[in-house]
């Protein structure tokens, strides 16, 4: 699929995205594992938001609810959903792995990984709501996540090995 290449200053073949989102809650700004934010501190490989306790304890309190983790079960929806979503229009899921508080994927898709990831959050939201697994004042996820975009065969394999080995398989 061609798309235009803003990072590398011109157009080329986009082969797979590289796609992340986070249950909400659960890496605010200010964590000791660093973060990103939209403005200062965005690009990839760069500088991250330091360590702050402070700022991570307001970020807590302005949460509406409690930090929200998958159970077994609900991770099954969310799989099953995007496996689903991805099918139904066509794009070529990868690699997937859905986790207590996060689900990674890397997808093909006639479309902008934004879009992707907006639509896949969203009917896997509806799935947990339909399977009475998610309380419908819950909003589940954080808002936006991380979109890679991947240009060469050696990109996709190094995200799809992340997705399928990099992650611990979590306990219940």
């Amino acid at each position: 699929m061609r798309r235009q290449d803003s990072t590398r200053g011109g157009s080329g073949d986009v082969l797979a995205y590289f796609i992340s989102f986070r249950c909400h809650g659960t890496w605010l700004h200010g964590d000791e594992r660093g973060s990103m934010d939209r403005t200062k501190h965005n690009i990839r490989g760069g500088d991250v938001i330091p360590p702050d306790k402070r700022r991570q304890d307001r970020e807590s309190e302005q949460c509406k609810h409690p930090p929200v983790s998958l159970n077994r079960e609900c991770r099954n929806i969310v799989a099953q959903t995007i496996r689903e979503v991805c099918d139904q229009r066509g794009w070529f899921l990868q690699a997937l792995s859905v986790q207590k508080d996060h689900v990674h994927l890397v997808v093909t898709a006639d479309r902008e990984p934004e879009l992707v990831m907006t639509s896949l959050k969203t009917w896997s939201t509806r799935g947990l709501r339909a399977t009475g697994l998610m309380n419908p004042k819950i909003k589940p996820w954080s808002r936006h996540g991380s979109t890679r975009w991947l240009w060469t065969e050696n990109e996709v394999h190094e995200a799809c090995v992340y997705v399928d080995e990099g992650q611990a398989e979590p306990p219940e």
